[in-house]
């Protein structure tokens, strides 16, 4: 090769070197040379292990706590300043510890919870041993403790440089105190949020914990500008599980829910599953109320939250949310907790069988429940119909309520006698009718929804039950009525079709048409038979026979609709139900109709008899129910 051209070479690499080594003078943190491996120091891996564990106040407040169940704690006192910022108290009346394990707890991947031999088979909330040496390395942490039969010693730790440990008085248990969080890292105070908001964080982590354990009491505690501010307590509840959870979800979700919930007991395949989930007239217009539990561990997981929200698909609309409290109990070796730093997640072995019997152990559940709705209707009903003017405080109408006879005779002696309001009684007795003769056995105002009275603006069926009235939303309540029924017929032979004398043609898009016809074998199942016509239409031959005479193209586009609002949706269970609950609104009453006395009678019983019939298709309730003492009460009798 000529020299010329080495010459050339030779200057370009040199130019390229000069160019590389400038990119790397421009950038301070890399060497000329070729970087080295090294070896962090401890202090430095202990606040990176602290930035996976301790995200804020309310994680450091996870961690201790879990801690102190772990210990087997039948008592936790937790006492807060600023948010957890600048202090976080845990003491507990758990097993304590030895003096000399007090240095050992404070040193990365020492822990009693396990061996190490199997890390398969974990059965308590730690397991790291990560949680004490995180914290003492962005805060000032010290702990005193004492176990039976030892003296109590007491060992601290600041940005994690260790103290000596020294003799300490105290009681057995142990008491971990927190101060500065993030001071050695103060970057992260940035990210916080207000004190307020920060102590709520710590109430809910405190709250899910007192719902696994509702065998341990729990105190948390302000102790802000130097007083003393209680935030949340319960006590210690005993007795049989199922009724110890109750009580407890009473003091934590409130009465309201308690009244509301009904109880969730189920097994299949290795997986138990247990709680309570509230009734669909229940819901919330958020996720707020939905705590799931894995071995009694909180976790947040979306394998669970989707299959509770499978389970009420059939109840409640898309912008409603249940509420539920579940606890998922297996073997440890069904389930991996050691997939996320904070163990809010986990992974099961077999997800598809726990999904399975989370929606089929809610939806038995909840037809078990009959045609029961939410009392909060009732109470909200009235909170309304409360008069503004009540009677004065000391004063009372007090009455002794007639016997039915006595009701009966005196109806009998003031009965108008005039041929003129006599005709016009018979008239309105004509039209709304609402006496029936009750049967030997059972009279009517003994059913659980009474005996129909009246309806008023045509839309609303009053009962009378034996202590109380029902009023009743008769196109709600009909409208699952249907549902039912037609669901019933799916899955037993498929929905009874009935005959058009002459096609319905109905003009639509190209792409609707499209989308029509592919779902055309499953429609037919559903009694629905379509074929095309020609370009842009479609021939509907038949309709669902127990929607009897109806709009057959409003059918069409509301099923329609269904199926566009269902294109996301992996179940065709789930687009089957979504299309019978469409069609269901098109075969029930309608309001502005009138019904005669039986045929309100006869709406009744039916519900009684029908699952899920206290609330409609879309989770609001069908019926609502007084009871004549708050019916009184009203009136100022009480």
């Amino acid at each position: 090769m000529p020299a010329k051209i080495l010459k050339v070479r030779h200057s370009r690499i040199a130019e390229k070197h000069a160019t590389i080594c400038g990119m790397s003078n421009a950038l301070p943190h890399i060497s000329e040379d070729l970087p080295r491996i090294r070896q962090l120091d401890e202090a430095s891996i202990n606040r990176i292990a602290a930035g996976e564990v301790v995200e804020r106040p309310a994680s450091a407040v996870k961690e201790l706590v879990e801690n102190a169940l772990d210990a087997g704690a039948r008592h936790v006192r937790v006492d807060i300043s600023d948010g957890g910022k600048t202090l976080i108290r845990v003491i507990d009346d758990g097993c304590g510890m030895r003096p000399d394990d007090l240095p050992l707890a404070l040193s990365r991947h020492a822990t009693s919870k396990i061996d190490g031999s199997d890390l398969t088979n974990i059965q308590s909330f730690g397991f790291r041993g990560e949680a004490l040496p995180s914290l003492g390395a962005v805060g000032r942490l010290s702990i005193i403790s004492r176990a039976s039969g030892f003296e109590g010693s007491q060992i601290s730790v600041s940005g994690s440089t260790l103290s000596p440990s020294k003799p300490a008085a105290f009681a057995q248990g142990t008491q971990i105190e927190l101060r500065d969080l993030f001071y050695a890292t103060p970057a992260r105070l940035k990210f916080l949020r207000t004190d307020r908001a920060e102590t709520q964080s710590i109430l809910d982590v405190i709250r899910r914990l007192a719902m696994a354990s509702p065998s341990v009491g729990f105190d948390v505690h302000d102790v802000s500008g130097g007083t003393s501010r209680a935030l949340f307590k319960v006590l210690p509840e005993t007795g049989d599980l199922f009724d110890a959870l109750h009580r407890r979800l009473m003091q934590i979700l409130g009465k309201e829910f308690a009244e509301n919930a009904v109880a969730v007991q189920a097994e299949r395949d290795g997986f138990t599953l247990s709680g309570y989930a509230a009734l669909p007239t229940f819901s919330r217009g958020a996720a707020v109320m939905q705590y799931m539990f894995v071995n009694n561990r909180p976790v947040r997981d979306k394998l669970l939250i989707a299959a509770l929200r499978a389970a009420y698909s059939d109840f409640l609309s898309r912008d409603r949310h249940p509420a539920a409290v579940l606890f998922v109990d297996c073997a440890p070796t069904l389930v991996d907790v050691n997939v996320h730093p904070a163990k809010s997640e986990v992974r099961f072995r077999q997800p598809g069988v726990l999904r399975g019997l989370i929606i089929s152990a809610l939806r038995h559940t909840l037809a078990e429940a009959g045609h029961r709705a939410s009392s909060t209707v009732a109470a909200s009903m009235l909170g309304a119909a409360r008069a503004e003017t009540m009677p004065q405080q000391g004063f009372s109408y007090q009455m002794d309520r007639p016997s039915g006879a006595v009701k009966a005779a005196n109806y009998q002696f003031h009965a108008p006698q005039s041929s003129e309001t006599e005709a016009v009684f018979a008239r309105v007795n004509d039209i709304d009718d609402t006496s029936t003769e009750p049967t030997p056995e059972k009279p009517q105002e003994h059913y659980p929804l009474g005996a129909a009275r009246g309806q008023v603006h045509e839309n609303y069926i009053i009962a009378q039950t034996r202590d109380g009235m029902v009023i009743v939303d008769q196109h709600a309540a009909h409208e699952r009525l249907v549902y039912e029924k037609l669901k019933t017929q799916m899955q037993q032979s498929g929905v009874a079709s009935q005959a058009l004398l002459i096609p319905e043609i109905i003009n639509l898009s190209a792409d609707d048409c499209g989308r029509l016809m592919g779902v055309r074998d499953t429609l037919d199942s559903l009694g629905l038979s379509i074929e095309p016509f020609g370009t842009g239409a479609i021939a509907v031959r038949s309709t669902p026979a127990i929607l009897g005479d109806t709009d057959v193209k409003a059918l069409v586009l509301d099923v329609l609709d269904e199926l566009n609002d269902q294109e996301h949706t992996q179940s065709i269970k789930d687009k089957i139900d979504a299309v019978l609950s469409r069609v269901a609104c098109h075969g029930s009453v309608r309001s502005g109709r009138r019904l005669r006395g039986e045929e309100m009678n006869a709406l009744l019983r039916e519900m009684e008899t029908t699952p899920h019939s206290g609330q409609c298709n879309h989770g609001r309730p069908t019926y609502v129910e007084l009871k004549l003492s708050d019916i009184e009460r009203l009136f100022g009798r009480r």
